[in-house]
């Protein structure tokens, strides 16, 4: 993992420097700068492959006519690196990067659709004068550009580009809408006006002043002919494959192990292919509804794991909240960042790079919305006027609950998004804060007449129907890929894990593994109301019984109770008529009223507070 940044336009060495410090703790090990020309480009480098200074970056060819700066790792680099040599290209070096400026002299632009792995590059061809940014198939790295007064930024995260003297930060309020009902902000859109975040599979050039976009990668719907027991097999192939390619590393290397189905399957197939012990993580906590921690160590043993475990104190994450989300660069509405952020910083203090199971959930259908999605035709023959009268006061009167998952919690967001005809829009709304009703009363008047697209949920709207699956949970599970799970999901663990200096990897998401869940059909996926069933099928006999059909649980933190608790007066202030007035954007009644029901046990709006919480620390850092 590493942090890149550049310019091709007006800039100078002194722009590319302050850029790439910015982010300085993706890459402690080394940092990179070239500025010559009206081209910069800077690395931080954080060594995994080729520890050696012949893995500095930004890295050139042996004619000096190719550069590159590059994040992330390439998993098919030793395959490909035969091939180059066998058509006679010579290395120097023995790291993944130098194979991606060879795989660009033989293939030019096609280059991309070689890698196999998480990416995002910038490779400047000097004879071209041109520069080409790439990122990989699932949007595990990120990378943003945006061009100011004729000069073409990019970075790994927004601060980067706003080092350059050019760049000026602006809030797009189209974004802001987006946020407040996704809680994060969706692909293509940030937060900052004239700032893009580059799509999946996409790779842009930039030449002459003209920028071209252009996909090297579709996802591919059609679905297979495999029986029942012929995919339980192939899976078992790609999931071991996929697992031993990311255990290639020079540093040491561990596990995330929550005790959940997923990171215990990554756990239970690096034990498989690891000639030595495996070294897993976890952390717990004191409240019992949010704490894993048993079931990790049960795994542990089951698996002969080195296993190391962190108890955390509710003032590990209270410390750690103003901290975290001041350091966003977009606000990101997921309180799970910091017990990910405090896992990672316990992981560093032994290994440099840890693998996860993120993924899983979207690839098998793993979230209890699915399951709510059996019950939609059922509650919604119900007559309207019953379900919106008598069974919603009903579920309105059910006791609060702050423990993780309530029962009270589901069910009011279960009535919310049930009422949506469109599946997508109905999951949207399951996963989501503010509603369209809500925004308005949220939004000041002259914020929601300045949209220029009154619908928040445009670019995933247009980017799903771009795609034509036959099955239609096939292609929410695309949608779930496609947004929840890259924005913010993935988002998450790269910030988390960067803030701590520690690369993760995701075996789930080796793009080829993709493709063969979601050519699979729906019914293996999920089976009546079994979520992951041909995942639980697989581990049945790898895994204790009690962790593969376990209760899904979320890894977060207790928001609902800390806002009443020791998060209440500060919440109260950074949510205080002063604090929300200086920017102009929100109704002060509306978020009184909201702190005032949540405070008073009247209601449970702990998604509310947070979201408005987190875009409020995020607005006093970076604006």
């Amino acid at each position: 993992m590493c942090g890149i940044v550049g310019f091709i336009g007006r800039g100078d060495r002194d722009d590319v420097l302050r850029m790439v410090q910015t982010i300085r703790y993706r890459g402690p090990d080394d940092v990179g700068v070239y500025a010559e020309q009206g081209v910069g480009l800077g690395h931080a480098r954080l060594s995994i492959i080729d520890l050696s200074p012949s893995g500095h970056q930004p890295m050139w060819n042996m004619e000096h006519s190719v550069s590159i700066v590059f994040n992330g790792e390439i998993y098919n680099f030793s395959l490909l690196k035969k091939e180059l040599a066998a058509k006679g290209h010579v290395f120097q070096s023995t790291s993944d990067t130098e194979v991606i400026i060879a795989l660009y002299k033989e293939y030019g632009e096609k280059c991309f659709e070689r890698l196999s792995g998480m990416f995002a590059i910038a490779l400047y061809d000097v004879t071209k004068k041109k520069l080409l940014l790439a990122r990989d198939r699932m949007g595990k790295k990120p990378l943003y550009y945006g061009v100011f007064g004729g000069t073409l930024l990019f970075a790994s995260e927004p601060k980067a580009i706003f080092a350059h003297t050019l760049a000026k930060k602006e809030v797009d309020l189209d974004a802001l809408n987006s946020y407040l009902a996704l809680d994060y902000v969706p692909t293509p859109q940030s937060i900052f006006k004239g700032v893009a975040k580059l799509e999946p599979g996409v790779f842009l050039s930039y030449e002459g002043g003209n920028m071209r976009k252009e996909k090297y990668w579709n996802p591919d719907f059609r679905e297979t002919t495999l029986s029942f027991p012929d995919a339980l097999r192939e899976l078992d192939v790609k999931l071991s494959r996929s697992v031993s390619s990311r255990l290639v590393a020079d540093v040491p290397l561990g596990i995330f192990l929550s005790g959940g189905l997923d990171s215990s399957t990554i756990a239970y197939y690096a034990t498989r292919a690891s000639t030595k012990k495996i070294d897993t993580f976890s952390i717990g906590f004191d409240e019992a509804s949010f704490d894993e921690s048993q079931y990790a160590k049960e795994v542990s043993l089951f698996l002969d794991s080195t296993h190391h475990h962190h108890v955390l104190r509710p003032k590990d994450s209270l410390d750690i909240i103003p901290k975290i989300f001041s350091q966003l660069d977009e606000p990101l509405a997921d309180a799970s960042i910091i017990p990910t952020y405090l896992l990672s910083r316990f992981t560093k203090e032994h290994v440099t790079v840890a693998l996860g199971g993120d993924g899983g959930d979207e690839l098998f259908a793993g979230y209890p919305t699915f399951q709510a999605e059996k019950f939609v035709s059922a509650y919604q023959m119900i007559p309207s006027s019953l379900r919106k009268g008598f069974i919603s006061r009903m579920i309105h009167a059910l006791p609060i609950s702050h423990a993780n998952f309530s029962l009270d919690f589901k069910l009011k967001k279960f009535i919310d998004g049930a009422e949506e005809d469109d599946i997508i829009l109905r999951h949207v709304r399951w996963l989501g804060t503010f509603n369209d009703h809500d925004r308005a009363q949220l939004l000041m008047a002259e914020v929601q007449n300045s949209f220029h697209e009154q619908n928040p949920l445009a670019s995933l709207e247009k980017f799903v129907g771009e795609f034509d699956a036959k099955n239609a949970q096939n292609k929410l599970l695309w949608a779930y890929q496609r947004s929840y799970m890259m924005d913010q999901v993935l988002a998450k663990v790269d910030r988390a894990s960067m803030f701590a200096s520690l690369e993760t990897r995701s075996p789930f998401l080796d793009h080829e593994l993709v493709e063969f869940a979601n050519g699979l059909p729906y019914q293996y996926k999920m089976h009546g109301l079994a979520t992951k069933y041909i995942l639980k099928e697989l581990m049945k006999d790898k895994l204790p019984h009690n962790i593969v059909y376990r209760q899904k649980k979320g890894f977060g933190i207790p928001v609902a109770s800390w806002l009443r608790g020791p998060l209440r007066d500060w919440s109260t202030e950074l949510l205080s008529k002063g604090s929300i007035n200086k920017h102009g954007l929100f109704q002060q009644e509306y978020i009184d009223r909201l702190k005032d029901e949540h405070f008073s046990g009247e209601k449970d709006n702990r998604k509310q507070l947070w979201n408005l919480i987190v875009f409020a620390l995020w607005q006093d850092s970076m604006m």
